[in-house]
């Protein structure tokens, strides 16, 4: 199984490659270079694998919620590919990338993601980890919130994304738990793992209803 991800929801460039097990990653932050960046870095990534694009069975794309011209490019990008490969398309929520992300990095089994939507709101993702598969579960769907509506999670939980750092003041207490600076976008390596989870279960999407998820209209 084969499977390209990208993931350009906020200031970070992310691609990756999952052939079966093996993981290939390239995640770059690089604000307003995503366009510049991402299609040099899927072919970097194909070319140090040594497959060709005939091979790829799906792509997966972060879609969102994030920055709606972030956004915008992974589905475009992941649309075309798509296309060109005659392959199924897999939207993975951004907020679900960075659980599984905090996930991978921690081993906590709460997660609660955030992200910057600017208006003094924030994108907000509260997941647990389903331990028989191995991949983070949404408890509730994600949302947009004011930060001072969002409350801590009653178990052990970590705090993951950059709407942790711009709303601090704001945001619940974080003393009960662990906060995940390094993490502050989500990795496609990490919508990867996710998407193979969905084109294992069969929920590979056509490019009329593979949609980006900005959660509030574009301005």
């Amino acid at each position: 199984m084969i499977i390209v991800a990208i993931e350009t929801c906020g200031e970070a460039c992310s691609t990756a490659l999952l052939i079966d097990s093996e993981l290939r990653e390239r995640h770059v932050d690089a604000p307003q270079r995503h366009t510049e960046l991402v299609l040099a870095d899927l072919e970097t990534l194909r070319a140090e694998a040594a497959i060709k694009w005939s091979q790829v069975d799906a792509v997966a794309f972060g879609a969102g919620p994030g920055a709606f011209t972030g956004v915008r490019i992974a589905a475009s990008v992941a649309h075309g590919l798509a296309l060109a490969c005659a392959v199924p398309l897999l939207p993975v929520s951004s907020l679900a990338g960075l659980a599984q992300g905090a996930w991978r990095m921690t081993g906590i089994a709460v997660q609660l993601a955030l992200l910057d939507a600017r208006r003094s709101e924030v994108y907000v993702g509260e997941y647990r980890i389903d331990r028989a598969l191995g991949i983070v579960c949404a408890v509730r769907p994600d949302s947009l919130a004011p930060p001072a509506h969002i409350t801590a999670p009653s178990a052990e939980w970590v705090a993951v994304g950059r709407g942790w750092d711009s709303y601090a003041a704001l945001l619940p207490a974080k003393h009960a738990a662990t906060t995940l600076a390094t993490l502050a976008f989500p990795h496609a390596g990490d919508i990867a793992t996710l998407a193979a989870f969905d084109l294992r279960a069969g929920r590979g999407q056509t490019s009329h209803t593979a949609l980006p998820r900005y959660l509030r209209p574009p301005v």
